[in-house]
């Protein structure tokens, strides 16, 4: 009788092998959304062709959608490196948003030489606190970050809508719920065309790629994340090391809300993220957490998000680019599976055939 088999991979499969995988991945997602673009009477040329045209066209605004998800998706990054799900980045960004902004108004007088740089340390330190939360409350009560981490999101959004309807609100806005806008010495200046957040980005892309792979703190970090037990076997302070690990992650996500409220909001409000903060789940883990490769993946749904406006200028729904991320994002998942297990097929009447 004919039967398949699937096992696990004895050992892994080669770097290039693993990048040729995922190539071949996204290669057939792009086939795939081709045929569905094509029954849906839309011609994938034409499409594809506009989604390549976009970051020549809309630079700034892909630009902005790729220093918001890179930061959030570095940030994602180190908790998962180390087993702890963060899926509070959206609660993260808004908190590091609302430190900064309240900086920004109270103090808008400063230079920018100093106001800045208080802004930047205020959207880290609140974005750090509201990740700790969730941290302290798994080491002292075994509570899974997941679910606390994902309520926390609500409540730093529905913080941010009081503020804008309630304390925050600006009196001159003729009784439309707004935060006053900051002082032009709260605001990140531009630089080569785009805010000045890309430098932060590149940065802060080049000091996690040190820490991560260079230092004692990253291998501590990966250890844990490998074994806990192993880790406390060798001695380490898990808890230690998983609530600064935290705060780095929650405070790299604040800094994704000072640099949004900064440079492109210049105030706050209560939908400023665009639901980025759970996007950048998704581009972390399709870059395997590296911070490089987070880079590129964010640039490139950056591109797709971005494009969601000139398809609707032929007519084609802006959720098009939506289906597409899921479609992408599908196949690069399913790709994982082919890197790291073999599927054997066992024939009637023959030896055993390895499919993949």
């Amino acid at each position: 009788m004919s039967r398949i088999s699937i096992s696990k991979r004895r050992r892994s499969t080669s770097a290039v092998a693993d990048v040729l995988i995922r190539i071949g991945a996204i290669v057939g997602s792009l086939l795939f959304i081709g045929i569905v673009l094509a029954i849906m009477g839309y011609d994938p040329i034409n499409v594809y062709g506009k989604i390549i045209q976009t970051p020549f066209k809309r630079f700034g605004g892909v630009m902005n959608y790729t220093i918001m998800l890179t930061t959030l998706s570095l940030g994602i990054a180190i908790a998962f490196r180390m087993k702890f799900w963060n899926i509070g980045a959206e609660g993260q960004f808004y908190m590091g948003a609302f430190g900064a902004a309240a900086v920004a108004l109270s103090m808008g007088d400063l230079p920018p030489i100093v106001l800045l740089p208080l802004m930047f340390i205020a959207g880290f330190i609140c974005g750090g606190i509201w990740a700790v939360i969730p941290a302290l409350i798994k080491a002292k009560f075994q509570a899974s970050e997941t679910l606390v981490t994902l309520m926390m999101n609500y409540i730093a959004i529905a913080f941010i809508s009081y503020l804008q309807y309630g304390p925050w609100k600006d009196p001159a806005a003729l009784g439309a719920a707004k935060v006053p806008n900051f002082s032009e010495n709260a605001v990140l200046p531009e630089v080569l065309g785009v805010h000045s957040g890309w430098i932060i980005m590149l940065v802060l892309v080049v000091i996690m790629t040190i820490v991560l792979k260079y230092t004692k703190f990253g291998y501590q970090v990966d250890v844990i994340g490998e074994s806990e037990t192993t880790a406390k076997y060798a001695g380490m302070n898990t808890v230690k090391i998983m609530i600064i690990a935290v705060i780095i992650s929650g405070g790299l996500c604040g800094l994704a809300g000072f640099m949004q409220a900064s440079a492109v909001e210049k105030s706050i409000t209560d939908s400023m993220s665009a639901g980025l903060g759970f996007t950048a789940v998704i581009t972390a883990w399709l870059a395997k957490l590296k911070p490089p490769v987070i880079l590129v993946a964010s640039f490139g749904f950056s591109i797709l998000l971005q494009s969601g406006n000139s398809l609707q200028l032929m007519k084609i729904p802006s959720s098009i680019t939506e289906i597409m991320q899921g479609v992408i994002i599908f196949f690069v998942l399913a790709s994982e599976f082919f890197i790291n297990y073999k599927i054997t097929w066992h024939g009637k009447n023959s030896g055993a055939k390895e499919a993949a």
